[in-house]
């Protein structure tokens, strides 16, 4: 009953998922090293990504809270994805769409970008996002290679989640 479960949530999370427009060129084209850091289980994060076509560009940097202690907004996604990555906290960049989100990134010693051009964010998400510790908000993926040079001097990874 419970695979039944998670099989039916998954099949709606495919149908009412939208892609973020412009998400698939833009992550293709940064060059950095980049990596998915997510509360979600790896299943949900496979089945997101690969419907969103981004999958393979981001295989196999893929980390789900459940290799961790503790979800966002604890750090220890983000401390444990720097730490596969081979990078120090505070040389990474991560890219959130929640106020937990930001509140683990921030207390990983990280930059954070808050992204609030989701379908599920609100008129007020990017003052959210901005109040719990983002550096900057936007709202269309094709502004982030101007943001991530314009961070450049104190950034050295790249981290999506």
């Amino acid at each position: 009953f419970e695979r039944q479960m998670q099989q039916a949530a998954l099949q709606l999370y495919a149908e009412h998922l939208r892609v973020i427009p412009h998400v698939a060129e833009t992550v293709a084209a940064l060059s950095l090293p980049k990596c998915v850091a997510s509360s979600g289980t790896p299943e949900k994060i496979r089945h997101g990504l690969t419907c969103a076509g981004i999958y393979e560009l981001l295989a196999p940097h893929i980390f789900s809270a459940v290799q961790v202690k503790r979800g966002k907004p604890a750090p220890d996604i983000f401390l444990f994805a720097a730490e596969r990555m081979k990078t120090s906290p505070s040389s990474c960049i991560v890219i959130e769409d929640s106020v937990a989100g930001v509140t683990g990134a921030r207390a990983a010693g990280m930059t954070v970008l808050g992204f609030h051009g989701g379908s599920h964010c609100t008129p007020t998400h990017a003052a959210r996002l901005k109040a719990a510790g983002a550096r900057e908000t936007f709202d269309d993926m094709r502004q982030l290679p101007a943001l991530i040079a314009r961070n450049q001097g104190q950034i050295a990874g790249f981290s999506a989640s």
